[in-house]
């Protein structure tokens, strides 16, 4: 039964790989499929659609277009993963979410020129949950978009409060998602949020991935153009792993680039990395770019890409992210 159930698969999988013919061209189209076999996996309708559910997400992590019978081990790890779906859709509705938030300094040791909200989850039963854990689940079940629009709107309420109380930000920066960079409710988002809380749009600096800019090159430049529109900053970040176009870079209406922190974890006087973001940052002052350093964990660090010519820097060097009120008081 196991057998044929494969073979099935391998046979769709076969007929959905084949080009379709539009008015302008091919296109290929991909399938994952999880199977689930009556009687071993299960005997109702609901069982088994789960299992099955089980097994397509475990070809989807195997890299897409393929199949995956359903094995015992897939169900532990999805139960696992709708509980705490269902918890993240539980605190989303609750407002149990919560920023933090690091500095960013100018190059080496300051002024603050702003800072970068960073989400966290404080589970009332496993502890602080961070989001490389949660992310990738509220990618999967649709809850990013609401997730995002959140983040976006308490960014700005925090500013403003911060503002409010006397203290000088200039700036707060959020990551964006690729889902909710491409979503067709974001100018909506922003605008709603910074007309309610009564920010400048230059307060806020919305960061993308070069790998997400990059994915599709035109369209995301149509979708930053329009943002520069409505007057927000745009930051490149993770730069320098991804594959950038040079004819795409200098059109995108950036006005900072985040250099990676792979390339600062083991950066050292004349070695590759140091290279590498040398010529990262001629190529921001080429662009008339802002370069920011993440992951500034050490003095020496601090002190080289100085000299390199980095703009600002940010990592736990210089300050780890903390909660709104610590933030405060460490400015204040």
């Amino acid at each position: 039964m196991r057998q044929n159930a494969a073979t099935l698969a391998e046979k769709l999988l076969q007929q959905i790989a084949l080009p379709v013919q539009v008015e302008r061209g091919e296109i290929g189209i991909t399938a994952s499929i999880g199977v689930a076999i009556f009687g071993s996996d299960g005997t109702g309708a609901r069982e088994l659609l789960a299992n099955a559910d089980a097994a397509m997400y475990s070809a989807k992590d195997q890299g897409r277009n393929a199949y995956c019978l359903f094995e015992p081990s897939m169900n532990r790890g999805a139960h696992e993963e709708l509980a705490l779906t269902q918890d993240l859709r539980r605190a989303l509705a609750l407002d149990q979410l919560s920023l933090h938030y690091q500095i960013k300094l100018k190059a080496p040791s300051g002024p603050p020129v702003g800072v970068e909200a960073l989400l966290r989850w404080p589970h009332p039963e496993h502890g602080m949950i961070l989001p490389d854990r949660f992310i990738p689940l509220a990618e999967k079940s649709g809850l990013i978009l609401e997730i995002g629009r959140w983040v976006i709107n308490e960014a700005c309420r925090q500013l403003a409060e911060w503002r409010a109380q006397g203290l000088d930000v200039p700036s707060v920066s959020v990551n964006l998602s690729p889902a909710q960079f491409r979503s067709a409710g974001l100018f909506g988002k922003i605008s709603d949020a910074l007309t309610t809380h009564a920010i400048p749009p230059g307060s806020l600096v919305l960061e993308i991935t070069e790998s997400t800019a990059m994915r599709d090159p035109e369209a995301s430049l149509a979708i930053l153009r329009r943002l520069a529109e409505l007057g927000v900053g745009i930051s490149i970040d993770d730069f320098g792993t991804g594959y950038s176009s040079l004819l795409y870079l200098k059109r995108l209406p950036a006005s900072e680039l985040k250099i990676d922190r792979a390339f600062v974890k083991d950066l050292v006087r004349g070695g590759e990395d140091a290279a590498i973001v040398s010529a990262i940052i001629a190529l921001g002052r080429t662009l008339n770019l802002a370069v920011i350093a993440e992951g500034v964990e050490t003095a020496d660090q601090q002190h080289l890409l100085t000299e390199l010519g980095c703009t600002s820097l940010q990592g736990f060097h210089l300050g780890i992210p903390c909660a709104p009120t610590e933030l405060a008081a460490h400015l204040a």
